[in-house]
């Protein structure tokens, strides 16, 4: 998912590189998600509940963001998990 953002961000600003499915609506709760990406939050746990293994969240401006975040270890934004890897 292309966002205008690094990707899901702790309370500092400071980018959650993996997040699992689980922490989730913690986050929410305590505010750590908040705004405009709870929607794009939950777009990406519908797609983990429905059966998808992982969703990247990753900033749409950066150019050719797509491909440190697939091809890298370390990516670029946020990657949502169903279960542990």
């Amino acid at each position: 998912m292309l966002t205008n953002t690094a990707g899901i961000l702790d309370k500092e600003g400071n980018l959650l590189t993996g997040l699992p499915l689980k922490d989730v609506n913690d986050l929410i709760a305590d505010g750590t998600i908040s705004a405009g990406m709870i929607p794009k939050t939950r777009c990406a746990t519908d797609a983990l509940k429905g059966g998808v293994s992982s969703v990247h969240i990753i900033d749409g401006r950066v150019e050719h963001a797509v491909l440190p975040e697939l091809l890298t270890d370390q990516g670029v934004g946020t990657l949502l998990v169903g279960h542990s890897r």
